[in-house]
């Protein structure tokens, strides 16, 4: 029997592999570097890391959405659903493009167009997927609307994006993704650019919705406190490279890689701002321009040895599925060496 409960353990979503290249004026780069991960279904995948990282590259070419003609995937598999999504015609990739996979754009000013109404943009992706008659879909535009918490939702959809406010664009841009109950929703950096308050309604918003509908979220964000509060496991990339991967218990109660350690460690407490200066991961990320053949963090960290400057450590098992990638993860995370 395929029922819901058969397919727990199936990966929705794995990405294995994942290596991507841009053309630019310094020469090619390389944006993500081998990337590997998967998400079951229901589940929320958090990936964390500084501007640059390659998060937002990983999400565009998950939907094959890499600016053309500077951007291409060169190794590696995408795999929904058991499909290689690399392997698709464009018409079958469209399909599955707000189908069956939903994406929040980290600037909804941006994902929205300036010149059409709320409600065009919203029933265009019903009427396109779900084949809704006009009226039918205007109607299920407002449902959604509505659904989304934006007051007023026949309103709103005569209206063009300038005329709302930036929480109510990103719950517009929220609700043209769901609109066809997906099976995976990607959120780039979902709560960017919005104040507190309105960034705890969006995610609160996220998790009401992915429980209605049974959807597995990747969540994209610089944000290790969003990751603790939302998310089932976590990826941590750094330059191109996960560093680290695991449960959110094991990335925030026993880091092993000396960038985890370091990214935690900086985040601001009571305890740490009573001190006249916050704790800094020193040093600056590489250039993709310019990357180090060994460890892509060895230049800023405070353990490296001279092997982290020859060769790039293989990702190995802390425990269970918390891995790292780091030559010393043992000598810094010895909770984690006693049981391994």
């Amino acid at each position: 029997m395929n029922g819901p409960s058969s397919r727990a353990d199936v990966a929705l979503l794995a990405v294995n592999g994942l290596t991507v290249e841009f053309d630019t004026d310094e020469g090619v780069v390389r944006a993500v570097d081998g990337v590997t991960f998967d998400v079951k279904p229901g589940e929320t995948l958090g990936i964390v890391g500084e501007s640059g990282c390659g998060k937002s590259v990983t999400a565009l070419s998950i939907m094959r959405l890499l600016p053309q003609p500077m951007g291409r995937i060169v190794g590696g598999e995408i795999l929904f659903d058991g499909e290689n999504l690399r392997q698709l015609p464009l018409a079958a990739m469209q399909r599955i493009r707000g189908a069956r996979i939903g994406m929040v754009f980290q600037e909804p000013m941006t994902a929205l167009n300036p010149v059409h109404t709320i409600g065009r943009q919203l029933a265009e992706s019903l009427l396109l997927h779900e084949g809704l008659r006009p009226n039918d879909a205007l109607r299920q535009s407002m449902d959604m609307l509505h659904r989304v918490g934006i007051p007023a939702p026949d309103v709103r959809m005569t209206e063009y994006p300038h005329q709302l406010s930036g929480g109510m664009r990103q719950r517009v841009v929220m609700a043209i993704a769901l609109a066809c109950k997906p099976d995976l929703l990607i959120a780039d950096e979902p709560t960017t650019a919005l104040d507190v308050t309105v960034q705890a309604q969006i995610l609160a918003l996220m998790r009401e919705l992915q429980d209605d509908l049974g959807m597995a979220v990747v969540l994209i964000t610089h944000d290790l406190g969003v990751i603790a509060e939302t998310s089932d496991r976590a990826v941590v990339m750094y330059a191109g490279r996960i560093a680290e991967h695991g449960s959110v218990y094991d990335i925030f109660d026993r880091p092993a890689h000396p960038y985890t350690q370091g990214l935690l460690t900086s985040i601001p407490t009571l305890s740490t701002m009573r001190k006249s200066k916050l704790p800094v991961i020193e040093g600056m990320v590489p250039s993709l321009a310019d990357l180090p053949q060994g460890c892509r963090f060895e230049n800023r960290c405070a353990h490296r040895q001279p092997r982290c400057a020859e060769a790039p450590p293989e990702r190995e098992l802390v425990a269970g599925t918390h891995g790292v990638s780091c030559y010393r993860w043992r000598e810094l995370t010895p909770s984690a060496a006693a049981n391994p």
